[in-house]
């Protein structure tokens, strides 16, 4: 049987991660038929580069993905495409339609992918510009503090010396 999974690559603690098509008898970093992409959890959302066409064309031959394979493949609309060319196969759709129906889903989805990204860059842009605001504030606050304490500094040297000049006089 073959399957479609992912072979670890990456040091520790930073995983990344090829799609590969190999046989379910091989190790999970060992022997395989070909190499149709790969994946990076570690990014927000992750990368995923997948040769779209290469993935369609194994799956229709029957090859089995593993579970997060799946889900990246749902995710980048090739297991709907492989349903939709199934429904064409039967005759309960054409081909444009499915194409249709296809193009309709990666737009919807490429606005959805575009929406995560630009609240993820918003939200480290605010979280930078709250720092930045409240570096400020204690820088503001310190040097509040230094400039009493030298006006404090200041004004005492002024006291003791009047007190001493009275009684020389």
């Amino acid at each position: 049987m073959v399957k479609i999974r992912l072979a670890r690559r990456g040091r520790k603690k930073l995983a990344m991660f090829d799609v590969v098509v190999a046989d379910a008898r091989s190790p999970r970093d060992g022997k395989f038929i070909e190499k149709i992409g790969t994946y990076n959890p570690q990014t927000v959302p992750a990368s995923i580069e997948l040769q779209d066409e290469r993935a369609f064309h194994w799956l229709m031959n029957g090859a089995q993905p593993s579970d997060t394979i799946r889900a990246v493949l749902s995710y980048r609309g090739i297991m709907f495409k492989k349903h939709l060319q199934i429904g064409v196969n039967k005759g309960a759709l054409t081909q444009e339609q499915a194409d249709v129906k296809l193009a309709e889903w990666v737009k919807a989805k490429q606005a959805k992918i575009q929406a995560k990204i630009d609240s993820v860059t918003k939200s480290k842009t605010d979280k930078a510009k709250a720092r930045k605001d409240a570096e400020s504030k204690v820088r503001e606050a310190r040097a509040e503090a230094i400039r009493k304490k030298a006006e404090v500094a200041a004004a005492t040297p002024a006291v003791e010396e009047a007190p001493a000049a009275e009684p020389q006089a």
